[in-house]
This record gives structure tokens, sequence and C-alpha cells, in this order.
């Protein structure tokens, strides 16, 4: 257990008391409210409760939530693991994860992408995970090259922590590139809108296959010390493991493999990782089957123009119908202008419904991709207007929030 120093054990306290009045009030659990509250009186806090623990951090644009999870699940093989139920991955939600789990010896702490680097410092992880680099909530995050340049003079200070990189992503390679401890896992990227050009030179990058390289600076795809082929996991040393997961996706694949490296980076048996990672199955209310009425909706979520891309790629052809939810929130970004970079396809034979508070903006761009859709605003009315049966449901971050509680409701 990390020495707290007095002012911190009376920031925890003060935590507690106000985890406990949220709960009372039904506010929810209170962990941010109490992490907010400990911060304040306590800024050193993160430091003092990272002490003594080996802990991974874990960023990306796309895929955070998941691979903590499959981190965590690696991880358990060796011991207990503090990492945060709710995917709350800023200061507040990291300090909460770390103070009620102080007694495990390892973590595994899903990040936000522009608090890495002051994580990182505060934390002072054994391994870093890096994921993806893509477009993401424009009005809060910017443009993409600068986080690509804050996270590598962020990692720049930390020359001992194993980075574990996806080289098939452009961004995160140029991360990583010039670190001295790097496992690179090509865990695969099917969006590179966001990396057509080199972000150290300016110039193209051109591929070949799975191989990519800069035209205008010494950059290019490394080889990987982990790979996927086919239903197995590939590593050093000749190593083959069947990676079987329960969760949908080439990209859930890929943050599998990401995950095991990491748990092996610490010291895990890689076949004991790769087949506790295969036992997740559902990540705060992602990829479940709710019954609604004469309907099994299966809940998918997706956030930004790579994710929606992902995410439509699991959509199953055979389903009675699809419904598409879009919020433009604070915490989804205001600007929904990413919805035009989305390929949206035809689903011939599937009934697609626009759904959400943006249903309109998601109905017009339906419309010029030549998809036929209803509008229907509210999501759980937009899944009983479906034919019964399997519906496939996929929403950004506050419509699938507000459809998981009204569900709730209605169950």
């Amino acid at each position: 257990m990390a020495d707290i120093s007095v002012r911190g054990r009376l920031a925890l306290r003060a935590a507690a008391l106000a985890s406990w009045a949220s709960q009372r009030a039904g506010r929810g659990k209170g962990s941010m409210i109490g992490g907010l509250i400990a911060l304040k009186i306590d800024g050193s806090l993160m430091d003092q409760l990272g002490r003594g623990r080996r802990t991974v951090l874990i960023t990306g644009t796309n895929g955070k939530s998941t691979t903590t999870r499959m981190t965590t699940a690696a991880l358990s093989t060796l011991g207990a693991v503090a990492t945060q139920a709710d995917g709350a991955n800023m200061d507040a939600g990291i300090v909460a994860a770390l103070s009620t789990q102080r007694t495990a010896p390892l973590a595994a702490i899903e990040v936000d992408e522009l608090h890495l680097p002051h994580v990182t410092d505060a934390l002072n992880p054994e391994a870093v995970v890096l994921l993806n680099l893509s477009r993401d909530q424009l009005d809060r995050v910017g443009e993409i090259n600068m986080i690509e340049r804050k996270l590598r003079a962020g990692l720049a200070r930390h020359p001992d922590t194993v980075v574990i990189a996806n080289c098939d992503d452009v961004l995160v390679t140029s991360i990583a590139y010039d670190h001295p401890n790097v496992v690179w896992v090509a865990a695969g990227s099917g969006w590179s809108m966001d990396a057509t050009s080199c972000p150290r030179s300016g110039e193209p990058i051109v591929w070949e296959g799975a191989h990519w390289r800069s035209t205008g600076a010494d950059f290019e795809r490394p080889e990987p010390q982990w790979w996927l082929d086919g239903t197995e996991l590939r590593g050093p040393d000749e190593l083959r493991l069947p990676l079987t997961l329960a969760l949908p996706g080439r990209a859930n694949r890929g943050n599998a493999a990401q995950a095991v490296a990491a748990a092996v980076a610490l010291g895990a048996d890689a076949a004991q990782a790769a087949a506790a990672a295969g036992t997740v199955r559902e990540i705060a209310g992602r990829y479940r089957t709710v019954q609604v009425g004469e309907h099994a909706a299966r809940l998918l979520l997706a956030k930004n123009p790579a994710g929606w891309q992902e995410a439509l790629s699991m959509i199953d052809p055979d389903s009675a119908g699809l419904v598409i939810a879009v919020n433009g929130q604070v915490p989804d970004g205001e600007d929904l202008s990413w919805l035009w970079d989305v390929r949206f396809e035809h689903f011939e034979g599937v009934q697609v419904v626009a759904a959400g508070e943006r249903a309109t903006d998601l109905a017009v761009r339906l419309t010029y991709a030549g998809v036929e859709h209803t509008t229907v605003a509210d999501p759980v009315r937009a899944i009983a207007s479906c034919p019964a049966g399997k519906v496939e449901v996929l929403a950004n971050y506050t419509a699938f929030r507000d459809l998981n509680r009204d569900l709730e409701d209605v169950s």
C-alpha cells in the first residue's frame, strides 16, 4: 500500500464522504466527485497512490476501455489489479480507481490521450499501450499532429517505460519511433485518412501491402514482435497461441494482442494472459444484447470516424433493423462534420432508422450516402419501429449512455 501523507489521507476521507453522499442522493456511484474533491485538497494524490504499483497505462482514440478490460484480465494472472470500472479516464476517475483499490500491487489504467503526458509523469508506469490516433471531437481535441507531438515529448521523459505500440498506425509509430524501449504489435488499422502524410516530414505515406513508409523521412513501419495470424497470436521466439475472443470485430483482436503483449512485458505467462483476455464479454454495456419487446437489441458504441467505420463493419447484415443514434452534446463533440467522413454502406434488406438528438443531421448524411431510412428521434421508439427480431443499435457517447438508462426504465 502506498505511503499517503496526512493531507492525502484527509483528501481520501473527504472523497469517501462525497461518494457516499452522492450515492445516498441517487446521483450514481460518486467516484468522479470523490476524485475531484480529493485532488482539490491534495494535488499530489495521484503520485502518492501510484507509488509501489506496477502500472500499465492504456491510451488511444478508440478501444481504450476494451483494451483496459483485457489488460486487467491478463494482468490478473499475476495478482490483484486496480482499474476503472466505468471508463473514467481523466484525473479524477484515475484517482478514484487507485484510491478504492489501494492494496492492489498492479494497475491497468485507461487514460484520455490529452492527459497521458502528465499522468505518465505522476504514475511512472512500467508500460504504456498506444492503440491508435485519429481525429476525435474536433472542438475539444484539436489538430491531430499536435497531439502526436505532445505524446511523443511526454514519453521521451520516461525512457525506461516499455511502450506497447501499434506499428500499423502511422501516428502511433511516430510517437514511439525514437523511444529506446518499444514492443511493436501489428494490431491493425482500419482507418488511415488521418495519416496520409508523414507526421515528421509532411511528405506522403506510401502503402505497400501491410508495409508503409514515408517518402520524405527515414520513417517506416517497424517489424512487429507480435502479430495476428488467422485465429492465432504470434509472438517472440516463434510463440503461437490460440486467440479466441468473446467480443466481435477485427479491432478487438488487435486490442487483445496489445493487452497480451503488455501483460507479458510485466512478466505474465503469454498463454494464460491470452486465455484471460478472451474472457472479456462486455464493457460498460457495450456489445450486450437487451430484449426490448419483440426485439433483441445489440448495443454498440462509436465516437469518431475511425470508431464508426469499425463498428459498421460489425453490423450483422441479416439483422431485422439497424438503429443509428447520434447526439451532439459536449462529451460527444458538438461539431458533427465528421459524419461526412464515415463511409456509410448500403444495407440492403435491413431497415435503417436515424435516431438521437441530431437525427436530422444523420438523416441528411444517410440520404447523400444513398441509404434508405426512416427518422425516429427517440432511440427506444426507433428500436420498436423495426421488424421483430435482432436489431443492431449503433450510438455515439451520450446517445449510448442515455439509451442504457432508458432501457433500464423499460425493462
